[in-house]
């Protein structure tokens, strides 16, 4: 069976499409070849390329790694250790809640006030 390939929502492919730019721009301004920023990432520069052109099929812990390293702020946070906080953050957040969601039995809905 052929793979099939769900079409991004034009926002998110702008999201990706930027993201790339602002990679390739980093790369760019630190003088380093797209081959010179594959041998820091340890990535073929292929892979490279397709994330500067914000290719859909670039997994996102590797638009990150390549962001960081070219200097583009993850979630605009230059400060890493704000990125730590923020995580913590989350997690207990998240600890807060249920751990499943219950879907109610269809015609139960509870509309009473």
């Amino acid at each position: 069976m052929a793979k099939r390939t769900v079409p991004l929502r034009p926002h998110v492919q702008d999201a990706l499409t930027i993201w790339g730019q602002l990679i390739r721009q980093g790369r760019i301004d630190r003088e380093w070849t797209a081959k010179d920023l594959a041998s820091r990432a340890n990535l073929s520069e292929q892979t490279v390329l397709s994330a500067e052109s914000g290719t859909r099929g670039t997994a996102v812990g590797t638009m990150m790694d390549l962001a960081d390293l070219v200097g583009v702020p993850v979630f605009g946070l230059d400060d890493r250790a704000e990125i730590a906080i923020r995580r913590r953050r989350g997690e207990e957040m998240l600890a807060l809640l249920p751990t499943r969601v219950r879907k109610t039995q269809v015609g139960t809905d509870d509309d009473d006030f």
